[in-house]
């Protein structure tokens, strides 16, 4: 298995500490992003140079690119960009403060497409490399509480989906990454819960506050074996889209995929028959020409 070099954000904690360790101690250079140094000063300490750190939250999106040219200028080639960084606003959108909605689409959304933004030009002018995004189940499934939280997963797993249909001529791999609920920090730690009105009591959105307060039925799935999936999945050519992790993830997504699969399917008369007649077969053979210009998934490399 060859060396490389990585770049993650959020390396302080959950999936991303595991990450950066189990790369660490295979030989592998990392590039980490962190709010607090002293979270990460034990990784420091143990692997001096082949541990690049530079302090960013990525919610100030202004500053990323900063780090993301100065993570290049000092390790010269990076593999791996890793868009780790994030976390959840659960609570009713009506509970949420307009502060909070926009720390959490400036941290999940936004300094996610930054941040990829900002190495795009990198990978292309060394010939390639690999993307992954965390995402989540949540990126596919919706539930009541978490309207806000579901609405940068979904973006952003919309921004990637294209992203890797427009660089994959250059080598350029792309892999959005699905974990369910996972035995780390991030449901308790790492989120940040509205402030509770009481006409929402009676509302299935309160569920995630429960869920955040019990502590006796931990989620299912290992975050150290769902780390190793997304290490592993660097060396499968093609680059995965999707990379689902989790018996729950597999569960919930694939009930959705089936729900939607049934409302589009119940809807055909209505949509084939609002189209413009004398046009809608010209216009599909077109999309379909020129959907097809770029080379196929398949071509990508690492």
């Amino acid at each position: 298995m060859m060396t490389r070099t990585w770049l993650i954000t959020g390396i302080g904690s959950g999936f991303g500490r595991i990450m950066a360790e189990r790369l660490l101690g295979r030989g592998d250079r990392v590039a980490g992003t962190v709010r607090d140094r002293a979270a990460v000063a034990d990784l420091a300490a143990a692997y001096g140079s082949r541990l690049w750190l530079d302090v960013l939250d990525v919610a100030e999106t202004d500053a990323i690119a900063g780090t993301v040219d100065r993570a290049w200028a000092a390790l010269g080639r990076i593999d791996v960009v890793v868009s780790n960084a994030g976390y959840g606003l659960m609570g009713a959108a009506e509970e949420v403060s307009d502060a909070m909605i926009r720390h959490q689409i400036d941290t999940n959304l936004l300094g996610s497409i930054m941040l990829i933004r900002a190495a795009l030009p990198h990978l292309r002018a060394q010939g390639g490399g690999r993307i992954l995004q965390l995402s989540s189940m949540a990126g596919q499934a919706a539930f009541a509480g978490g309207a806000l939280y579901h609405a940068t997963k979904w973006g952003i797993e919309g921004f990637v989906e294209a992203v890797a249909q427009e660089v994959g001529v250059f080598g350029i791999g792309c892999t959005i990454v699905q974990p369910g609920g996972a035995r780390t920090d991030f449901s308790r730690r790492s989120a940040q819960v509205a402030p509770m009105s009481a006409a929402y009591d009676a509302s299935p959105s309160r569920m995630v506050n429960h869920l955040i307060a019990d502590t006796a039925h931990p989620p299912a799935g290992d975050p150290v074996k769902m780390v190793e999936a997304m290490i592993a999945s660097v060396e499968q050519e093609p680059a995965p889209l999707r990379l689902a992790l989790g018996s729950d993830a597999y569960r919930v997504m694939r009930a959705r995929y089936a729900e939607r699969l049934i409302c589009l399917e119940a809807q055909r008369d209505v949509a084939l028959g609002t189209d413009a007649e004398e046009r809608a077969e010209g216009d599909a053979a077109w999309f379909e020409r020129h959907r097809k210009v770029a080379p196929a998934p398949a071509l990508q490399r690492a």
